[in-house]
């Protein structure tokens, strides 16, 4: 089978609820990609395949995720100079709209 040709670091989120923000700091410019577990079989496999995110040129982004399922987190350097150090951070959904009435 099959793989990318650049590197690019995977979290798997597991089983998150819609609403979850998802902060990813980074140390350089790099796609920042949240998809769905099927999504990902897609990205391993070369095939077209659909996510949230993209190019992130400032740190921290954040993404939300958009419903309750099985999610991908994948930060690659397609594009870019070199993979980038990142760290996550999840947001429950009740505590995000907290912060955001804050």
């Amino acid at each position: 089978m099959a793989a990318p040709s650049f590197r690019f670091k995977h979290f798997d989120l597991k089983g998150q609820r819609g609403g979850t923000v998802i902060e990813v700091t980074l140390s350089a410019v790099n796609n920042v990609r949240l998809m769905t577990a099927g999504n990902f079989q897609r990205f391993k496999e070369l095939l077209d395949f659909k996510y949230v995110g993209g190019v992130a040129k400032k740190s921290p982004i954040r993404l939300v995720i958009p419903e309750d399922g099985h999610w991908h987190l994948i930060v690659d350097m397609e594009g870019h100079h070199g993979l980038a150090e990142c760290s996550v951070k999840l947001t429950p959904p009740a505590a995000a709209a907290t912060r955001r009435a804050s």
